[in-house]
């Protein structure tokens, strides 16, 4: 009994396998005749009628979907109506102002130090406050030192000397005596006693205790330490004194734009405490270090400073006039960014506008650098920039949706010789159901029956806020004595631009397009 329930499983498990390879051997060849088949399909993407009858190309990137854009036909009126203004292309030198933030600073290279020569008493002191302006040769203390009173009394001796000996023939004894006061006076000379001090020395033959040190300079005591009665060293710095007539203006410029400044280039300077008035300077020195918080470098600008307008340690606002060379320049207002495109209209005359794809640089406050797309010499939209690009993609819609019969020319009447009156219900339409009235009147003034007439209502992209195309489409039924009615669904509110088409006998007979403004949400 158990070798015949093996005989069994044994005959089930041969016959299973047999229908296996059976089902194998009918599979496979159809599988490798439908696969160039199936190859050449996409089961995820759809495709429109054009991209079927292109192969697929792997490995290149969509195009953005950008509205196409048309030439621009509008009337006089209507460019006066929607503000069009135009300006020239032009080549010229331009410079960049670089607007950054900087303080005021002494010159150190105006800078004096008062210090004496020897060592003394300080006695009285006639310049005793820090700020206080002194001028170059004005008396700022006395001083009374031994070595200069020793000094004194050796030139007196010197001359003394020179009279009590009598020149022999030859004149060595009164030459040798001449020597030695000279020797003195040049000593005194190397303390620092001033010509004048000598003078009123040999004049008086007195030694004169108290010795005056003048300023060296013009300018302003920033540090004092001279104090009556305090005994000074030659080392002792006795007075700083700085010359304000010029300034050092330290402007903090991002790393990113210092290969763009180089000494010598001008900048100005205000401040908000003199509203309206500017200082002129130039760059000095672009000093070698980055401020590793700020990621700025310090450059060093020198500014004249008529009436010490400009005070160490003052906050300024610091443009640096980059030169950029001649370029090709346009207001900014004449470029338009579009999604991803930067376009520009060029003026061909007659309200003649053609729409131009350019690349642009740098601003330059109201002027852009344009790199590619125009000529020096061309006429560009300057103004109104959005309406055109509005009206040039209605235009380029229009062409694309709702294309007009073309007709022979004789075969087709003048457009203003019929007149289109349209309204809506409710007046202005808003978003969702409405229904739109056309009223036609003919050149005799009666009213026009027995017409076909569609009113097309198109609203363009606006890239800059992520809204694509609208369209909305009504066939007007003739309801008798020239009037014509249909239901028209809109999608969102906003301004609207209708073409409204009247055929007879599949040829058109009129068209007019109008804007209108639908209430409701985006």
């Amino acid at each position: 009994m158990k070798t015949r329930t093996y005989q069994i499983a044994l005959a089930a498990a041969v016959a299973a396998c047999v229908l296996l390879a059976a089902a194998l051997l009918y599979v496979l060849p159809h599988r490798s005749q439908a696969a160039p088949a199936a190859a050449s399909q996409d089961p995820v993407v759809a495709r429109g009628p054009q991209a079927a009858a292109q192969p697929a190309q792997s490995g290149s990137a969509a195009a953005p979907d950008e509205p196409a854009l048309a030439p621009v036909q509008l009337s006089p009126e209507r460019l006066q109506e929607i503000g069009v203004t135009t300006a020239m292309v032009e080549r010229k030198e331009v410079n960049d102002n670089l607007s950054v933030p900087g303080n005021v600073d002494i010159d150190e290279e105006k800078l004096s130090y008062v210090q004496t020569r020897f060592p003394g008493w300080i006695q009285n002191v006639f310049a005793n406050a820090t700020y206080q302006y002194v001028r170059k040769g004005q008396r700022l203390f006395t001083i009374y030192s031994p070595d200069l009173v020793s000094g004194e009394q050796e030139v007196l001796l010197a001359r003394q000397n020179q009279k009590a000996f009598a020149p022999d023939a030859q004149g060595m004894a009164a030459q040798e005596d001449g020597w030695l006061q000279r020797a003195a006076e040049e000593r005194l000379r190397q303390f620092g006693v001033p010509e004048q001090a000598i003078a009123d020395l040999e004049k008086s033959g007195k030694v004169q205790h108290d010795i005056a040190i003048d300023s060296p300079a013009s300018g302003y005591i920033i540090d004092r330490a001279a104090l009556p009665n305090a005994y000074v060293q030659p080392d002792t710095k006795l007075y700083t004194i700085a010359d304000l007539s010029t300034v050092w203006v330290y402007a903090n410029v991002f790393q990113n734009d210092i290969g763009r400044l180089k000494p010598g280039d001008t900048a100005q300077v205000t401040v908000d405490a003199y509203p309206g008035r500017n200082f002129n300077g130039r760059i000095d020195q672009i000093l070698p270090q980055v401020d590793s918080t700020t990621r700025t470098v310090r450059v060093r600008l020198i500014f004249h400073n008529p009436g010490v307008a400009l005070k160490p340690g003052m906050y300024v606002n610091v443009a640096i006039s980059v030169p950029l060379g001649r370029q090709l320049v346009v207001p900014a207002s004449a470029v338009l960014q579009a999604g991803a495109r930067t376009i520009a209209f060029i003026d061909h005359g007659n309200g003649n506008l053609e729409p131009r794809t350019v690349q642009v640089g740098q601003q330059l406050d109201d002027s852009v650098i344009v790199l590619s797309g125009l000529k020096a010499g061309e006429k560009v939209v300057s103004s109104a920039n959005f309406l055109v690009d509005s009206e040039a993609q209605l235009q380029a819609a229009m062409g694309s949706f709702a294309p007009l019969p073309q007709q022979p020319a004789a075969a087709s009447k003048p457009a203003q010789q019929i007149r289109i009156d349209l309204t809506t219900q409710p007046s202005p339409p808003h978003v969702g159901a409405n229904t739109v009235r056309v009223k036609l009147t003919g050149s005799d003034g009666k009213p026009l029956s027995g017409t076909q007439v569609t009113a097309t209502f198109f609203m363009p992209a606006m890239p800059e806020m992520g809204m694509a195309a609208e369209r909305a489409a009504a066939t007007l039924t003739d309801k008798g004595n020239g009037v014509y009615e249909g239901s028209l669904q809109l999608g969102s509110g906003g301004a609207w631009k209708v073409t409204v088409v009247v055929q007879r006998g599949g040829q058109t007979i009129a068209t007019q397009q109008l804007s209108i403004d639908a209430t409701g949400g985006m």
